[in-house]
């Protein structure tokens, strides 16, 4: 499904939800759904810096089809995991790399985050596209 049609699901799910209080609920709620991840991605080689809670975000590419691996400690951030991976994971690294999350922005998580935490989803985001400029060198 192409990146703007699962965000665009993304915010037709939360918006119902007014208060933020229940949009952290929700969040965590998909942190506790996420799947684990290997033991060996929780190391420091894919550790994400500079978030407020420890984050792992691994890729891989088959057949042009960019794969995440992602979690955290923290049940908000393992939910906020679980959107991003929901819009970008199993999409081409040129979409990755490309991708206007206007999501985040719509379901108005940018604005309603802790100024770290904010910092630590701009910082994930980043590594991510990161990944999908590295593989998109790769493609064919």
């Amino acid at each position: 499904m192409p990146i703007n049609e699962i965000q665009d699901a993304i915010i037709e799910e939360m918006t119902p939800i007014k208060e933020w209080f229940d949009k952290y609920e929700y969040l965590i709620s998909l942190g506790r759904q996420l799947k684990p991840i290997d033991e060996g991605i929780r190391s420091e080689r894919y550790q994400i810096q500079g978030c407020q809670s420890q984050v792992w975000i691994t890729a891989e590419i088959e057949k042009d089809i960019l794969h995440f691996s992602a979690d955290s400690d923290s049940l908000i951030t393992r939910g906020i995991i679980s959107l991003l991976l929901r819009v970008l994971d199993r999409q081409p690294p040129v979409e990755v790399m490309h991708a206007d999350l206007y999501f985040i922005r719509e379901i108005g998580l940018s604005s309603n985050l802790s100024p770290s935490r904010a910092n630590g989803l701009s910082l994930i985001i980043q590594q991510m596209k990161r990944y999908g400029e590295d593989f998109s060198r790769f493609q064919s």
